[in-house]
């Protein structure tokens, strides 16, 4: 009997976020019998949030490998990474983000392993200290056997960082339906629970997600009816500031902040309507698992988002940064029933035929093997980090 492919995924974790319930999705959805994915994560403070690691399927054989660092870049965790690569086997490395870009790839050229990367979308308005790293982890992307963005935007970012176009392929994002499916169980139940309709987000509350346009919209809503909710699930360095505007506001009684929630599927099978107001995104994985629930979703129309959402079918789409349209999108959702329900069926529709973990995770087996047999092995280590 052929031996499994042997794959490292190597994140630093920000949260419990896009890319960090990606990795997951993708473990728990790999051919265990073809591929054994193992899971390193840096290990930086007491304040870091680990839960990846706790939720990381083990039960295959699959371990769990935490890096340790004294602050957020300590380099030292290469030699760390290096010993996993030893001590496992692993044939393949697959990084998620700039810092495991940069330390991966110097890991995988030492060990003399093939290397993946799948950007995840790129930050902007970084300090100095940061944006240097972040322009060391994108012009590192050249020197990985294969890159694999999200989305056709990141596969466009690729290119102008200068990753040749024979070392870049698109595989689509996908979500776990097993575990919507779970939340879905109790989506009938919680709405039923319920006294008020409620609009909601679940995320990260950083600025490239507009949250304080969120509010000001929800605020517009709640002045035609006072029954409304909205709930806001996630964290991050705007929430103090976001919480301030929400304390100004003729509804702040009627908004929750819920902070980072381990049944986040639950709260979003309750929710009536999933906002987004960001200004960049890939292909987000919250709307996604929005539509898969058959929760009517409202975005901006950036690039990503028009993946996922065709107006008036699968979403309804405003201008970017247009409040008064996005305010008038989410009235039609939460006012038209029969709306509501045609946008929820096509959305959990167009997950189920494009962007299932399932089908997400045979694309990634197949490429990996590909790596590792034959042509695999000829680039591992051909490229020279510079």
């Amino acid at each position: 009997m052929k031996s499994p492919l042997r794959v490292l995924q190597f994140i630093t974790p920000a949260g419990f976020y896009g890319a960090e319930r990606w990795v997951l999705a993708l473990a728990r959805n790999v051919d265990a019998e073809a591929v054994v994915c193992d899971l390193a994560v840096t290990r930086e403070g007491p304040e870091q949030d680990l839960t990846l690691a706790e939720f990381y399927p083990t039960d295959q054989g699959q371990q769990i490998h935490y890096l340790e660092m004294s602050g957020r870049f300590d380099f030292r965790a290469i030699r760390q990474l290096c010993k996993v690569i030893r001590d496992r086997n692993i044939d393949v490395i697959h990084t998620h983000g700039y810092k495991s870009d940069i330390m991966g790839l110097i890991a995988a050229r030492r060990s003399g392993i093939a290397c993946i990367s799948t950007p995840h979308g790129f930050p902007g308005n970084t300090g100095w200290k940061m944006g240097a790293f972040i322009r060391m982890g994108t012009h590192s992307l050249r020197y990985f056997d294969r890159v694999v963005p999200l989305s056709e935007e990141l596969m466009s970012d690729v290119e102008r960082f200068g990753v040749p176009l024979a070392k870049t392929c698109f595989v689509r994002n996908g979500v776990d339906l097993t575990e919507i499916d779970d939340a879905l169980e109790t989506r009938e139940k919680a709405r039923m629970s319920e006294n008020s309709r409620t609009v909601g987000f679940i995320g990260q509350m950083i600025p490239r997600k507009g949250l304080a346009d969120l509010l000001a919209i929800f605020d517009g809503l709640f002045r035609n009816d006072a029954s409304l909710s909205l709930r806001l699930v996630g964290d991050g360095n705007q929430r103090a500031y976001l919480e301030d505007i929400a304390s100004s506001l003729n509804s702040r009684e009627a908004i929750s902040f819920l902070g980072f929630r381990s049944d986040r599927l639950e709260l979003l099978a309750s929710m009536d309507v999933f906002v987004m107001t960001s200004s960049l995104e890939g292909i987000p994985r919250c709307l996604m698992e929005a539509m898969a629930v058959g929760v009517p979703v409202v975005a901006y129309d950036i690039p990503g988002v028009d993946q996922l959402v065709t107006h008036g079918e699968t979403g309804m789409l405003a201008p970017l940064g247009d409040k008064v349209a996005l305010q008038r999108c989410c009235q039609q959702v939460l006012e038209d029933q029969n709306l509501a329900n045609t946008l929820a069926v096509n959305g959990r529709r167009l997950v189920e035929e494009k962007y299932s973990a399932a089908r997400m995770a045979r694309e990634y087996e197949s490429l990996f093997n590909e790596l590792v047999s034959g042509s695999g092995k000829s680039l591992a280590g051909s490229g020279q980090v510079s």
